[in-house]
């Protein structure tokens, strides 16, 4: 299942990469406006999921016991470098989190994510994940709620790794800032 889903994704940024070297060969008449950035940065909360074998790999690499439901704690830094017309927007996150807090433990981990969101808020995205739980590909799907200039994301996140997938959901809040 790994395999596939790594296949898939390789395919998938494969495409990006080619639609988008042969559509900045494509020349303009007028020049393109930097875009303008913003960073939207805040605290997360949530839950993971370990699947059965994750929880025997942090068994045998830390000899502590782990319910395989854990508590997460963290912060995510989030910077929107680019926007279209349409509202379809590039966003690049670092979200850094501990896990296990609720069992005693600490469990760090920290993911790059590379993200498309459409203008309703509904997002897409992947990325390297490093964790005392092991590594892995994140892909992440969820959907962010407004209120003027707070913004209270959701999201669902799936880490296949080789000792087996983890599962989280995470929910959070920021606020507008240039």
């Amino acid at each position: 299942m790994v395999n596939v889903l790594m296949k898939r994704l390789v395919a998938i940024v494969g495409l990006v990469v080619v639609w988008s070297s042969s559509a900045s060969a494509q020349s303009t008449a007028t020049a393109q406006e930097p875009p303008a950035t913003m960073r939207l940065s805040g605290p997360r909360v949530g839950i993971t999921y370990l699947s059965p074998d994750v929880v025997t790999q942090i068994k045998e690499d830390f000899d502590r016991d782990v319910n395989p439901v854990i508590s997460q704690f963290g912060w995510q830094f989030e910077k929107r470098f680019l926007t279209g017309d349409n509202g379809a927007t590039a966003v690049t996150e670092w979200v850094t989190l501990v896990g296990g807090a609720d069992q005693g433990l600490f469990i760090p981990s920290v993911t790059w994510l590379v993200v498309f969101r459409t203008r309703e808020g509904v997002e897409f995205a992947a990325g390297p994940n490093a964790s005392a739980a092991g590594m892995g590909v994140a892909l992440v799907a969820g959907v962010t709620a407004r209120a003027g200039n707070l913004n209270v994301p959701f999201n669902f996140a799936v880490v296949p790794s080789q000792h087996g997938p983890r599962f989280s959901f995470l929910v959070g809040f920021n606020a507008k800032r240039n």
